[in-house]
């Protein structure tokens, strides 16, 4: 034990002790005198009148515990900040609202962002100075955080007017983002596909994906280049998905013997990552392979989806169904420890005759690739492979499966990374959607089981029928949820709908986006803020515009509301939508980058759905394998519709489609646009080529 961890050992805990969140508990022994945000630390500080330093990461932050270790647990730096501030800790996967508000404050005073974000705050919370990560010394143009301390409580007491002067600048930007009227702009029904083919512009041809280091999947932005591509059939579109979805499922960012995407690249190449695990990018990119193994009739992208819900299922999945929020990068205080390799543990695990292939295959060198060690990566092809060492392919996919088999074995008896064990309601709502989806185009019952357990536990335990709980741990259900936990469960909950065809789910959603539009609408504007009208005052009431890493809750409200109007008819879903695309339309059309699931949301307003009508038993055979074919095709804007001629339900009809019958008895489909539906069509072939027809 070292001198730290052993001086840890002998401290009283602080008040991070009783929170629920594992990243405020990891700060629960540190010398710091934490408070979590609450009216016991505000009510001090204006007591006092001291000001606030607030610090926001998340559990997962590699450089959250670098600060940790070196500013927190430091008694000389916590003995200052102690002395001169309220200190609170916030853990922003459970305060979203807190971290927007205080993330856009510090972009507008600095130019940039990131976690650990380091605000100082008056009494009030009026922010007046910010940073991200500081170190202990001077380094690298950082100022050292005590340094840093001391001249902010200076100013704080000897320049009331400077900071109270930063205060009102820095409220009034952040409040400006939110505050903007309707374009009188329409957005033409050609911007998905100018948006695509102007985000086109930053691929990188080499390696795939989008700009440079450090790189991120961009998984929205690859979505709306499969929509256009189904829209225009650019075979360059169809190009720049399939190499980037490939270079990335063999890089170092994909864990090529767990399954699973790690965060993002450091490198253009996609080989060495930050090595966290997040729920979301998982459930983001699970989809995104889905999608686009069947736009591009590419079977390795469903194998890769596949593996993601392996990982999901085996090593992020609670007790009780519901989903995990993330995995860290740390494991014995080292970085990628868990995940990288040296040719002798390699040779220790697979002997003489399997090591040299493994070593070739996944590019382990005595060198390495990171740190002297290796991260495992695809550089050549199995029949390279095969060619190589003299078998035949499927010889080698066989010798190749075992070395991946018993590596993951030996690994498995690593000390693993931490994971947070929280369950959040928006991240759940995607894991579930992606799990749907994934039922429908992989047909394994198990990945239905798992979505339906996981909607079971956020609809019973963190819903009362009446509001939604952001954060669930230990079977505690807290904080009140927000615009994109109740839009995300929505869509999740309509994805069950067209997995299962129970159609309590759709009930389910009306019940969320019904919340939704009472209270968290902007009725004088349009669009939808971040809290509701019952949310904990804050210093201003943010609007979320940009899809970032996950979809904005504006972006998944008008998703949901579209879908919801394609369902049920209701005219009122379909025009608060058409408000909300307005007053973003001028901001989409200059910035795409940051509105690409909300042009998505675009495509289907201006396409329409999709809905596809089949008339027969849902129990029967047949009915099972049109369903199961339908499920290997590529179908955005899609909406299901299942009539049972013995027990129809009106109410779950498309107008148009109303009083549609089977033709000679047999299993009948329609599909309807606009209010018009197809001829009926008895047979698959026939069903294909109608859905196939350009809108």
């Amino acid at each position: 034990m070292s001198d730290q961890e052993s001086s840890r050992e002998q401290r009283k805990p602080n008040r991070l002790i009783n929170e629920q969140s594992p990243y405020l508990r990891q700060h629960a022994y540190n010398p710091v005198d934490w408070y979590p945000w609450g009216e016991e630390a505000l009510a001090r500080a204006k007591a006092q009148n001291k000001p606030i330093l607030l610090s926001i990461g998340y559990s997962a932050c590699h450089w959250c515990h670098v600060m940790e270790r070196e500013s927190f647990e430091d008694p000389e730096t916590a003995r200052l900040m102690n002395e001169l501030f309220v200190p609170i800790k916030v853990d922003r996967e459970e305060r979203p609202d807190l971290d927007q508000i205080y993330m856009d404050a510090v972009q507008a005073f600095s130019g940039r962002g990131g976690w650990p974000l380091t605000m100082f705050l008056t009494p009030e919370g009026g922010p007046f100075f910010g940073g991200t990560y500081f170190p202990p010394q001077d380094r690298h143009g950082l100022p050292a955080f005590k340094r840093v301390l001391v001249s902010v409580a200076q100013a704080y007491r000897e320049r009331a007017q400077d900071v109270a002067h930063n205060v009102e600048k820095i409220t009034q930007a952040i409040g400006a983002m939110s505050d903007y009227s309707a374009s009188e702009l329409e957005l033409p029904r050609t911007v998905v596909v100018e948006a695509a083919m102007a985000l086109t512009r930053h691929y990188d041809r080499t390696y795939g994906g989008l700009g440079q280091a450090p790189k991120f999947p961009n998984t929205f932005a690859f979505s709306l280049f499969l929509r256009a591509l189904d829209i225009c059939a650019d075979p360059v579109l169809a190009e720049i998905v399939d190499r980037t979805l490939t270079r990335m499922a063999k890089g170092g960012i994909y864990d090529q013997l767990g399954g699973g995407f790690h965060r993002y690249s450091v490198d253009q190449q996609w080989l060495v990552p930050h090595f966290e695990k997040m729920l979301y990018d998982n459930a983001l990119l699970a989809r995104l392979y889905l999608d686009a193994a069947r736009a591009l009739d590419r079977s390795e992208f469903l194998t890769t989806a596949h593996e993601i819900f392996d990982y999901v299922l085996r090593e992020m999945t609670s007790p009780q169904g519901a989903f995990y929020s993330t995995q860290d990068a740390d494991s014995e205080g080292e970085e990628g420890k868990f995940f990288t390799w040296t040719p002798d543990e390699v040779r220790a695990v697979l002997g003489p005759e399997l090591a040299p292939i493994a070593e070739r295959f996944f590019d382990v060198t005595a060198q390495g690739n990171f740190e002297g060690k290796n991260i495992l990566h695809r550089t050549i092809e199995v029949a390279d492979a095969a060619a190589l060492f003299h078998v035949k392919p499927e010889e080698m996919e066989r010798k190749i499966a075992e070395i991946r088999r018993r590596l993951f074995e030996v690994r498995e008896r690593r000390v693993k990374p931490a994971r947070d064990d929280k369950v959040l309601v928006a991240w759940n709502g995607l894991m579930i959607g992606a799990l749907a989806e994934g039922y429908i185009a992989l047909g394994e019952p198990r990945l239905l089981q798992a979505a339906a357990r996981a909607a079971d536990f956020v609809m019973t335990t963190m819903w009362d029928g009446r509001t939604l709980r952001r954060s669930c741990k230990d079977g505690v259900a807290r904080f009140n949820a927000y615009l994109e936990d109740y839009a995300a469960m929505a869509n999740a909950l309509l994805d069950l709908y067209e997995a299962s065809l129970d159609t309590k789910y759709i009930s389910q959603a009306r019940a969320l986006i019904e919340v939704v539009l009472e209270r968290f609408a902007d009725r004088g504007r349009g669009g939808f803020f971040f809290t509701s009208e019952d949310h904990e005052r804050l210093i201003t009431r943010p609007k979320p515009l940009f899809d970032g890493s996950t979809p904005s809750g504006n972006s998944e409200a008008v998703l949901a509301l579209l879908r919801l109007h394609a369902y049920t008819g209701e005219e009122a879903y379909l025009q608060q939508a058409q408000r909300a695309i307005k007053l973003f339309s001028g901001l989409m059309m200059q910035q795409p980058m940051g509105f690409a699931h909300m042009l998505e949301a675009v495509d289907l307003y201006h396409r329409g759905a999709r809905e596809i009508v089949l008339v027969g038993d849902p129990g029967s055979a047949e009915f099972r394998q049109w369903r199961e074919r339908l499920g290997l095709l590529y179908l955005p804007n899609r909406a299901f519709f299942a009539v049972n001629p013995a027990a129809p339900q009106p109410g779950l009809i498309p107008q148009a489609a109303r009083g549609k019958t089977q033709v000679d008895g047999r299993l009948t489909a329609y599909v309807c646009r606009n209010f018009t539906c197809s001829p009926p069509q008895t047979s698959l072939a026939a069903l294909e080529a109608e859905l196939k027809r350009p809108a």
